[in-house]
């Protein structure tokens, strides 16, 4: 391994952002605008608990991968790529009725910054996608 302390932080990083992901239903509830795409409870769209679902599932991937990130390495670009492509898709959408702007600092940049920290961080910590 190139650098413990880079491993370390990719190890805290994946745990971070699998408790984000896994706190998605009560962070649309403290905060619809940034993270909510319809009105009412969240539990009022079957949508949105599908999203809730998919994300609690790669939260909890997330944390069981950050005790060995070097044997998770596809997931841990998965989630990088997702991330970009949901970020991209939701940027656009945010635009399209004017009424959800709220989510380009809410899930937008929450998915842009789990992208760019892990991908700075694979590097860093020494691991590699052969690995």
């Amino acid at each position: 391994m190139a650098s413990s302390s880079g491993y370390k932080l990719l190890q805290i990083a994946l745990v971070v952002f699998g408790t984000v992901m896994l706190l998605l239903y009560p962070l649309a509830v403290v905060w619809p605008s940034g993270w909510a795409w319809h009105h009412g409870a969240p539990y009022d769209s079957d949508y949105f608990m599908m999203i809730v679902g998919l994300y609690a599932t790669l939260g909890a991937f997330l944390w069981n991968a950050a005790r060995r990130p070097e044997a998770n390495i596809s997931l841990i670009w998965f989630t990088v790529c997702s991330s970009v492509v949901h970020a991209a898709i939701m940027t656009v959408q945010s635009f399209g009725s004017g009424h959800h702007l709220g989510h380009l600092w809410g899930d937008v940049a929450a998915l842009l910054l789990v992208a760019v920290v892990l991908s700075v961080l694979v590097p860093v910590s020494g691991i590699s996608r052969s690995e």
